[in-house]
């Protein structure tokens, strides 16, 4: 891996999205009489500030982290990408059956059996859009592509199900273009919000493979995109990035004291 490389657009990155929130931010402008007095109106607009960086993380910037730490490490990679195919009415029925099956939990998760019912079904279709066809991101490592669905921290149980489901249609849509392709497709999840314990979401329970590595949680994803141990490391640039920007978001902040 290129470390001087991903120390340096990946801090740039984090520097520029934060800049560019406080020049395009605008705090809430109802009134909010017993919250600023409480709690102080400068905080109140850090707060709302905060959330603004959330919703920032969680459409793009994952995304864009996952790029430059990937193309560092010198795969292929591409931040929405478009999985083009045509998935044939029988392996649709066949990817329903999977997918009531493992919610019924009639049918143990098991990725590997998966994917070969759904290559052994499939036909050649034409390289067409599917409302199924943005990946959050996708990366070729040797000859295997992933194709990832970066998600929230805590999905609910709903979100978690109809995320399996476009799995399965994930994998049947690259093998509509290509029936020995090699394929796997997963969910990644930032960071660990229950760290120091491990990732334990009742709401995985027998919908993933996860002795596959169906679901990659904070270190078990960055590493794996990486190739290599690097999550220490970001947290660094992190870390280099925040003491950069500390007094500029201070000094944003006291206006509203």
């Amino acid at each position: 891996m290129n470390f001087p490389l991903l120390y340096k657009d990946l801090k740039s990155l984090l520097i520029q999205t934060i800049r560019n929130k406080l020049e395009n931010y605008h705090p809430e402008t109802e009134n909010m009489p017993f919250h600023w007095r409480l709690l102080g109106r400068d905080r109140y607009a850090m707060f709302s500030f905060i959330q603004s960086v959330n919703t920032t993380f969680g459409t793009s910037l994952w995304e864009q982290m996952a790029l430059i730490i990937s193309q560092a490490s010198g795969f292929e990679a591409e931040r929405q990408f478009q999985l083009l195919g045509t998935i044939d009415p029988a392996t649709e029925n066949l990817i329903a059956q999977l997918y009531r099956e493992l919610r019924e939990g009639v049918r143990d998760p098991d990725k590997k059996k998966e994917i070969a019912l759904i290559r052994k079904s499939i036909k050649k279709g034409k390289a067409q859009k599917d409302p199924d066809s943005t990946v959050d991101f996708w990366v070729k490592r040797d000859s295997q592509e992933e194709f990832f669905e970066i998600t929230s921290a805590k999905p609910n149980k709903k979100e978690f199900e109809s995320l399996k489901l476009k799995l399965l249609r994930w994998t049947a849509l690259r093998l509509s273009q290509n029936k020995k392709a090699k394929v796997m497709t997963r969910i990644a999840i930032p960071y660990n919000p229950y760290h120091p314990e491990p990732y334990r979401r009742w709401t995985l329970k027998g919908l993933y493979d996860l002795k596959r590595g169906e679901v990659l949680v904070g270190e078990e994803f960055w590493d794996f995109i990486a190739g290599q141990e690097v999550y220490q490391t970001l947290l660094d640039i992190f870390q280099e990035a925040g003491e950069e920007l500390r007094e500029e978001l201070d000094q944003y902040f006291r206006k509203f004291r």
